[in-house]
């Protein structure tokens, strides 16, 4: 077992506070942020949250934090990134609202937010707006601990891999919260990549994956996986390799393996092979969680399937084309 595996032990002696802002993670994710706070973390390294949202998940992370014997909240921080607004391209939730809803006249909710991590502020440093902008680029400071909540598109994943993994050291701590998201396949092949030099905690955690850094990551490595420098096939089999490793996340409810296979069929998606990645999801439909939870995702891809010209209309248009 490894020593973030150890704390799956500890869920039952969890009470967080029955108050806790309103966050989109689970209560079994809040309860494994409060018990890495409270016993595996340091401060030796910067603890980050990318994506903290209306702040439930700070709220875990910073209550367990200050109740560790080892972290020392006068002198260490929990650095918290965000939009803190919504609007397009943030991904965010009008409930992060205190008020449950955007006011008229503004859309940060930076305020609510603070208010409700009142207790804690004097240990957090909060990071407002873009990632690309508000992530020092020249700060090679080791991260111990990396919250990942916020790569919904390749764009800022590659801005999380640039800044935040390229810090990464042996102790490393990460978590992906977005694991269960077949259209970020970004985060499974990514993790593939990094399976020689890290150690799954153990079943995922609802949608949370967790691993520890065991080895040192080479330098080019990191550098493919910031430039997405794999083919499509490479892809595939790096998510082949995670799902050799992970099955069902730890109450039994999301069937990973499944998950995985239809992130594939966005690997090819996302390439332009509409065809291919058609041929990948179709047979998903009968899984009962995916038919249940996705069908959106099947309806995406089917619909650009549709779309795409066959080879005889492809082999029409290049004969038409020459004359």
């Amino acid at each position: 077992m490894t020593k973030l595996g150890r704390l799956y032990s500890l869920f039952d002696s969890v009470e967080l506070p029955e108050n806790l802002p309103y966050t989109q993670c689970s209560t079994w994710e809040l309860e494994f942020l409060y018990l890495l706070g409270r016993h595996h973390l340091t401060g030796q390294g910067q603890i980050v949250e990318l994506g903290s949202g209306g702040g439930g998940s700070t709220y875990a992370l910073a209550l367990g934090l200050s109740e560790s014997p080892v972290f020392d909240t006068r002198k260490s921080r929990l650095h918290a990134y965000d939009f803190f607004r919504v609007g397009k391209g943030t991904f965010a939730s009008e409930k992060f609202f205190d008020s449950g809803h955007k006011p008229d006249d503004d859309n940060s909710f930076l305020a609510d937010f603070e208010r409700r991590l009142g207790p804690f502020l004097p240990f957090i440093e909060i990071h407002a707006g873009d990632l690309w902008q508000t992530s020092d680029p020249e700060d090679t400071t080791p991260v111990e601990f990396l919250h990942i909540d916020i790569a919904k598109t390749a764009r800022v994943f590659r801005c999380v891999s640039e800044r935040f993994l390229s810090r990464m050291q042996v102790g490393t701590v990460v978590l992906h919260q977005d694991f269960a998201g077949p259209r970020l396949p970004w985060l499974h092949h990514s993790t593939g990549a990094l399976l020689p030099y890290i150690e799954i905690a153990g079943p995922p955690i609802r949608s949370t994956l967790a691993f520890e850094v065991t080895k040192p990551v080479p330098a080019d490595v990191l550098k493919r996986i910031t430039e997405d420098d794999y083919t499509v096939d490479e892809k595939l089999a790096l998510i082949s390799a995670v799902q050799d490793r992970i099955d069902r996340d730890h109450t039994g409810g999301i069937p990973f393996k499944s998950v995985l296979e239809l992130s594939k069929a966005y690997v090819a998606h996302y390439d332009g092979q509409h065809r291919r990645a058609w041929s990948i999801a179709k047979p998903l439909q009968s899984d009962e969680y995916l038919s249940r939870t996705r069908a959106d995702h099947f309806e995406q891809l089917k619909k650009a399937y549709a779309k795409e010209p066959s080879f005889l209309d492809k082999l029409v248009r290049r004969t038409v084309g020459r004359r």
